[in-house]
């Protein structure tokens, strides 16, 4: 067999699996989510959130609306250096995120069903 016929097959099988994948995932919520950002954003993203008194005085008194403030956090960065995710019960993540032409820092505190914001900076 031809080296030439050898790619010929290569590529038919390659797109013939390629459509296949296609079709499989086609319409499905897929992700891959691998970077630690990543994961731990969704993570948060997917849970309940919840307010602290503190961050729900915060939103009050700055008219800020909560889609904003979900997608902010989905879109944000965590700073790991500032974070305490070892923490027991549940670990601190400190998330800095750009919303309205503003930077703005929450603090929250992930469980495993719950996440609480417990302040907003």
């Amino acid at each position: 067999m031809k080296l030439i016929q050898r790619i010929g097959y290569y590529l038919g099988g390659f797109s013939l699996g390629l459509i296949i994948l296609a079709f499989f995932l086609n319409g499905k919520k897929t992700s891959c989510s691998y970077g630690l950002d990543a994961r731990v954003l969704k993570n948060i993203s997917s849970k309940k959130i919840i307010y602290n008194d503190d961050a729900a005085v915060y939103v009050k008194n700055n008219a800020l609306d909560t889609s904003n403030i979900r997608r902010a956090i989905k879109k944000g960065d965590v700073n790991f250096s500032k974070s305490n995710t070892r923490q027991k019960p549940c670990g601190l993540y400190v998330i800095e995120a750009n919303m309205n032409e503003k930077d703005i820092i929450f603090n929250i505190t992930n469980c495993d069903s719950i996440a609480t914001i417990t302040s907003i900076k």
